[in-house]
């Protein structure tokens, strides 16, 4: 049977797969029992369809890849029929997939625990707090006061760049020098790697951040060469993806979930291959395009913060360390509907469970000024705020529209997919 034809089967065999599913190597049990309390056997079910649905996408539209070693990295599989190399587009099957986060180690191995929020992300502006305005170019002095601020309260559990300087390794350098804590930061010149594999020997607990993918499907070459010097350097890394439902995903949960994870997988797969065993942390980042707002992201909706506990509950029952996004806010100023968005998502978070979270505490909107002033006051509303604090969400089941949607649409834009205009001011408007 197809595995297209498996998808579209009778409810017998979504239990079917759901019951195999649970006795995969790779899965943790005791969160899957934990997802279900908190968020229902219906949604599970879908996040579990939507591991499937991943697997789909790299089995039969395979993901863009020119980079050599990545490419030489899978060809040896192509003998035994799992993994394919065709035209510069590397398909995987299913089994090589599972095979591959058999080696990746888990959750209870990695040296952040759960339900940490990071002073993360990257702005290329601060916030000038007496003009009202953003733009303000980031200096060195900003760099050590995040740092300073992330190492001084307890609620923050770590620490990424925040701004980003022009000298990568001088923001290294004032990052470890200034906060103990938990680190990740990016490298991309030979430099970089050198410092980041001496903070490594020194402090174990940094991760390399990479968008190794772009969407749809495709491997950013910018990023590509680097991604495999740090990987075969041993160092963790922290592989992000950011499809948008409504763009380059279909516009359902369960669509930008599945399309969002499969690039994920796609990075970590090829982490394996080229070092068995090193640390990948599954920064999978699901957006939303608002048409209201020209189908730019809005970070600052209800559901774009499930959206990301929900790709942290898919990951953690595979026993994945997972990083997201939640609580920042659409608003371009330090206002209180920021500050009540950080406390909306902060409480979402806290309720529902996640692992690691950036994007909490200090940027405003489209994450591209970092305002001190909201950094301060978010870091307080962390330290009060309780799982009472939530909205109320209504949790989804899988909706069988969005690989519909992709069969349709496949690597192209859905903007006009009928998934999209049918579910306009029905779905991720809150």
């Amino acid at each position: 049977m197809h595995s297209m034809d498996m998808i579209r089967g009778d409810a017998g065999y979504c239990c079917a797969w759901v019951i195999v599913f649970r006795k995969a190597k790779n899965m943790n049990t005791a969160m899957v029992e934990k997802s279900q309390a908190l968020l229902g056997q219906d949604t599970v079910d879908m996040l579990l369809q939507a591991h499937r649905d991943a697997l789909w996408l790299l089995e039969n539209l395979g993901v863009g890849c020119k980079q050599p070693d990545i490419q030489k990295a899978f060809a040896p599989y192509e003998s035994e029929g799992t993994a394919f190399v065709y035209e510069d587009r590397i398909y995987l099957t299913s089994p090589f997939v599972e095979k591959c986060l058999e080696t990746v180690p888990g959750v209870a191995d990695f040296f952040v625990p759960l339900n940490s929020f990071f002073i993360g992300g990257t702005a290329p502006y601060v916030y000038d707090e007496d003009k009202g305005n953003g733009g303000l170019a980031p200096t060195p002095e900003h760099a050590a006061r995040i740092a300073r601020t992330a190492q001084e309260h307890d609620v923050v559990a770590g620490m990424g760049r925040g701004i980003k300087l022009k000298d990568e390794v001088e923001q290294m350098n004032i990052m470890a020098e200034h906060c103990a804590k938990p680190l990740y930061f990016a490298v991309t010149s030979e430099s970089s790697l050198a410092r980041a594999r001496e903070l490594y020997s020194e402090r174990k607990n940094i991760m390399v951040v990479f968008c190794l993918t772009r969407p749809p499907l495709e491997v950013n070459e910018n990023f590509s060469d680097d991604f495999v010097r740090v990987v075969n350097a041993g160092l963790p890394v922290f592989i992000s993806a950011m499809p948008m439902a409504g763009i380059s995903a279909p516009y359902c949960y369960n669509g930008v979930l599945s399309m969002t994870h499969a690039e994920v997988l796609f990075g970590i797969c090829a982490a394996q291959l080229l070092n068995e065993g090193v640390t990948c942390i599954h920064a999978g980042y699901p957006t939303i395009a608002d048409p209201r707002i020209e189908y730019n992201p809005n970070y600052g909706l209800i559901s774009h913060n499930l959206l990301n506990i929900l790709m942290a509950h898919l990951n953690l029952m595979l026993d994945l360390p997972t990083f997201q996004s939640a609580a920042t806010t659409h608003e371009e100023h330090p206002t209180d509907r920021a500050l009540e968005d950080a406390r909306m998502g902060q409480a979402l978070c806290m309720k529902y469970g996640v692992h690691m979270i950036r994007h909490p505490f200090a940027f405003l909107r489209y994450l591209i000024d970092f305002s001190f002033t909201k950094l301060e006051k978010a870091i307080a509303i962390a330290g009060e705020v309780t799982p009472e604090d939530a909205p109320e969400v209504e949790m989804p089941a899988y909706d069988e529209r969005g690989m519909e949607s992709v069969q349709r649409t496949g690597l192209g834009m859905y903007m006009d997919d009928p998934l999209t205009t049918a579910n306009l001011g029905e779905i991720f408007v809150k």
